[in-house]
């Protein structure tokens, strides 16, 4: 007998659910003070902190209780970038040393993840240990784990006693007619199961789980892959759904399907989602939930910032010859985190660059200076503008040829937000000889056709030249400073040139 879905309504302890659609006072972008308190310091939840923060995932649970059409786990991989692929699977003696290792090496870690390469609950002893050890090792850390919630209500209570105040939960339907196009089977009270039954298990398991957390007071943040013609349509209601019950935050992420992954959906030949289609889904489901846009779909073994994974650094042989002395590392931690969140906090309390009416430089009228006014100025009239940045801990300051992702933003009247981010291949074969890989370049072109500008710190001549004419404006005049500084001067800029008044002309396709 198929189980149904529970659709009784829970809100997150300590102000985290709301019941309406609009903010209130308190809120920034839908979040109460104290959950953003909560998450300040933590890159997988924060827009901001991902910039500034590191973290890290240990890869201390191998076995998985469910099956997934996207997903092949890879336990030796140091190729692949994608979720479930890890170069060594720890014990959790072996993810304790690593995690001091890296919090020594790397002050601003702030967060340690375990979300793989299988499912960290179908594993309850190796990751509840690894928790427990630090916990005592390493109290300034945050622990978090990510799971596919079949066994999540068994564990909340083991969550609680490791103080685990982080969860998220991959949640790819609340439908299991959908769901049963995704997960063929799971593995259930010691027997597996298939087809829509098992797709019914898992959505009231995951829906139980997240109520539980959330009466709890734990902050829970919801996955879902976008599969084009499976799940696309779905997904608002999913985001419904889970903020109904507790979610704080929706991260709709793209599928990865590539034949030499080796997934069903690779093999089979699942398109991935176009970014025009990405983007329009994760505008369906924001509403009155909070979106995450700046995951990087990590591998279960990352470590470092997100978008510059140091896991090479930290491999088992190469920690065993490392001195660590956590104490020590810990003064250094307080006060280089204590800086970052100084700096944080000052720009918050700055507010968003405004798109206020600019001034133009009578010298040269490219040049637009800001100026503050009493009284709020009507916003100029301008229309939104996609720009790719090479970024580096949040300022510009990629090489165009290096970079192997950009993130997009778009700058308009309101402002500046994050769109999301897309990988590339660099275009630099090495540090001096550039433009051997014209495929590369012709691909990465494509990947950004609907940017008209690209924010980085360097760029060569024959690159410069192919995106202008493809009509992706290159830009240096901003490196190093500030990505949402640079994204509103750039935009003001057009706007003061009058080019923003018109359609965009001259894009073409690669």
């Amino acid at each position: 007998m198929d189980l149904p879905v529970n659709e009784s309504s829970s809100r997150v302890a300590a102000g985290g659910g709301t019941g309406g659609c609009s903010a209130r006072p308190g809120q920034i972008g839908g979040l109460t003070d104290a959950i953003r308190a909560r998450i300040e310091d933590h890159p997988c939840y924060s827009e901001d902190a991902h910039h500034h923060f590191a973290r890290m995932h240990v890869a201390v649970a191998p076995a998985c209780n469910i099956q997934c059409h996207y997903c092949n786990r890879k336990y030796d991989c140091a190729n692949e970038s994608r979720p479930g692929v890890v170069s060594e699977v720890l014990t959790p003696d072996q993810a304790v040393c690593k995690t001091l290792a890296v919090a020594t090496r790397i002050p601003q870690m702030s967060v340690l993840g375990i979300a793989g390469p299988g499912d960290p609950l179908a594993n309850p002893e190796r990751t509840f240990e690894t928790f427990r050890q630090l916990a005592q090792k390493a109290p300034d850390i945050k622990l978090c784990v990510s799971t596919n919630g079949l066994m999540l209500p068994r564990h909340v209570e083991d969550l609680c006693r490791y103080h685990i105040d982080h969860v998220t939960i991959t949640i790819n339907c609340v439908d299991p007619d959908v769901g049963a196009r995704i997960h063929p089977w799971i593995f259930w009270q010691n027997r597996r199961v298939r087809g829509r039954r098992a797709a019914a298990i898992l959505v009231e398991q995951q829906q139980l789980g997240l109520e539980m957390l959330s009466a709890r007071g734990i902050l829970v943040k919801v996955n879902s892959v976008l599969i084009p013609g499976v799940n696309d349509a779905h997904l608002p209601e999913v985001s419904r759904i889970v903020k109904a019950k507790g979610a704080f935050l929706h991260n709709v992420m793209p599928l990865i399907a590539r034949p030499e992954h080796g997934t069903f959906y690779g093999v089979m030949g699942q398109r991935s989602p176009q970014p025009a289609e990405l983007q329009a889904v994760q505008d369906a489901c924001s509403g009155d939930m909070n979106m995450m846009r700046h995951c990087r779909q990590c591998r279960a073994d990352a470590v470092g910032l997100l978008g510059e994974d140091r896991g090479a650094e930290f491999t088992l042989d190469r920690i065993e010859t490392m001195d660590i002395d956590y104490e020590a590392a810990m003064v250094v931690r307080r006060e280089v985190r204590a800086e970052i969140a100084a700096r944080l906090a000052a720009k918050r309390a700055s507010g968003p660059t405004p798109a206020v009416s600019p001034a133009v430089s009578r010298a040269n009228p490219q040049v637009v200076h800001f100026h503050p006014r009493a009284t709020k100025p009507a916003a100029p009239a301008g229309r939104p503008v996609l720009m790719a940045v090479a970024a580096r801990s949040g300022l510009v300051a990629g090489h165009f040829g290096h970079a192997r992702e950009f993130l997009i933003y778009e700058g308009s009247a309101a402002g500046c937000r994050l769109i999301g981010h897309r990988r590339v291949e660099p275009y630099c074969a090495g540090a001096e000889s550039c433009g051997e890989a014209e495929s590369v370049l012709a691909r990465t072109i494509e990947l950004l056709v609907d940017c008209e500008v690209l924010l980085c710190a360097r760029i060569g001549y024959e690159p410069w030249g192919q995106l202008a004419a493809a009509g992706i404006q290159p830009n240096g005049e901003h490196a190093m400073q500030a990505v949402e500084e640079a994204v509103m001067a750039v935009w003001q800029q057009m706007l003061a040139a009058g080019k923003l008044t018109v359609a965009r002309t001259g894009a073409r396709r690669a």
